[in-house]
């Protein structure tokens, strides 16, 4: 307690003293009791304030020499350098779809078939036509003919024939009209039959038997050719070198002794809405038989950093908006200091630069220190 509190306490108390040699002592046992209870707790107060706050022991981690970054590793799926989506060129109800995921089919082979009901009715409809074009030419000509005969003779006047030619040539037109529409007809009807358009597999089925399709919608996937690409996931291009040092190797997941070498072929140029990241395809050079479609693969990047330091990623702190850790300097103190950080992982941090071999890194409680803020080396980890 301050001292004036103590001087306050001992005036009241000589005013007591004065005021009970009038009085009973019997009336004043409540005010020594209450006294004997607040005489002890007067000087806990100045020794709280001069007590220093007791000193931290930290868990910390020595800076070793810079060693060569890992390489980065991401995990990927075998997929068809070359896959076709295969669609109707006309919409209708599917009758039926005679393959499915993994059948090998060759070129012109019969993958799937609509009702046909309506396309046949044209084709009839556009046969009748023609037939009935071409017979009414085959008269025009005749009449033509047989005008042209008689001519000469002076059967006939000039204004007949001249009318039989212009009933001919109205003939022929629509004779000329009647095989377009039949032509149509017959291709209309032609594309209610899927066919492959090459070798290949069926890699995804879209739709089924009496399923109704629109003109254009996938029904089938066909990967053609032996050629096959990696396909995998990053978060940011910039872990990929240039185009003519991307070299990948590529391993098996279930079997890492089955490898491959990659070259890069594309990077999407615009982020997943969903995952944030930039799909990357590489083709396989000579890709062993047990990489086949849908396998899925380890992709290892080449390194495009030289080497850094790698700590527990619990060390990890920030000063203003730049990364940070605190080093345990001369005097036991955590100093704060910025770092330039080259690549993160589930677990560490390797750090580029910032850092020198002999730092003692403080790797556990950084969110509740303070520059300055004397410490104690306790535990070290490796």
């Amino acid at each position: 307690m301050s001292d004036e509190f103590i001087l306050s306490l001992r005036h009241s108390l000589h005013h007591v003293y004065s005021v009970a040699r009038t009085l009973s002592w019997l009336h004043f046992i409540p005010l020594v009791i209450l006294a004997l209870a607040i005489i002890p707790l007067t000087g806990c107060g100045d020794k709280h304030e001069n007590t220093p706050p007791p000193v931290r022991a930290v868990r910390y981690s020595v800076v070793g020499s810079a060693k060569t970054l890992p390489a980065l590793e991401r995990t990927g799926e075998i997929l068809a350098h070359d896959e076709t989506t295969l669609s109707f060129r006309t919409g209708g109800r599917i009758l039926t779809r005679v393959v499915d995921i993994g059948d090998r089919v060759t070129a012109g082979q019969l993958l799937a078939t609509l009702d046909n009901t309506t396309g046949q009715n044209q084709l009839d409809a556009a046969t009748a036509d023609y037939e009935g074009a071409k017979a009414s030419a085959q008269v025009a000509a005749l009449n033509v003919n047989r005008m042209q005969t008689l001519m000469p003779t002076g059967a006939i006047a000039r204004t007949q024939l001249d009318t039989a030619r212009a009933d001919w040539l109205v003939a022929s037109a629509r004779l000329k009209s009647s095989e377009a529409a039949l032509r149509n007809a017959r291709e209309s009807l032609g594309w209610t039959r899927l066919l492959s358009p090459k070798e290949g597999i069926i890699t995804a089925v879209s739709a089924s038997a009496g399923q109704i399709v629109s003109a254009g919608q996938s029904v089938l996937t066909l990967a053609t050719g032996e050629a096959r690409d990696v396909v995998f996931d990053v978060a940011a291009p910039d872990e990929i070198p240039s185009p003519d040092k991307a070299e990948f190797r590529v391993a098996l997941l279930s079997d890492p002794t089955v490898n491959a070498s990659a070259v890069l072929r594309d990077i999407t140029p615009q982020a997943d809405p969903l995952t944030r990241t930039w799909r990357v395809r590489a083709t396989l050079n000579n890709p062993p038989a047990a990489m086949a479609l849908g396998a899925s693969v380890t992709v290892t990047l080449p390194s495009s950093a030289a080497c850094g330091y790698v700590l527990p990623a619990s060390a990890l702190s920030r000063y203003a908006d730049r990364p940070a850790v605190f080093v345990i300097n001369q005097q036991s103190q955590a100093q704060l200091r910025v770092v330039v950080p080259a690549r993160y992982t589930a677990s560490s941090v390797i750090i580029a630069s910032g850092l020198a071999p002999g730092d003692r890194v403080i790797t556990a409680g950084v969110s509740k220190l303070r520059s300055g803020e004397q410490v104690i080396a306790g535990e070290e980890q490796p």
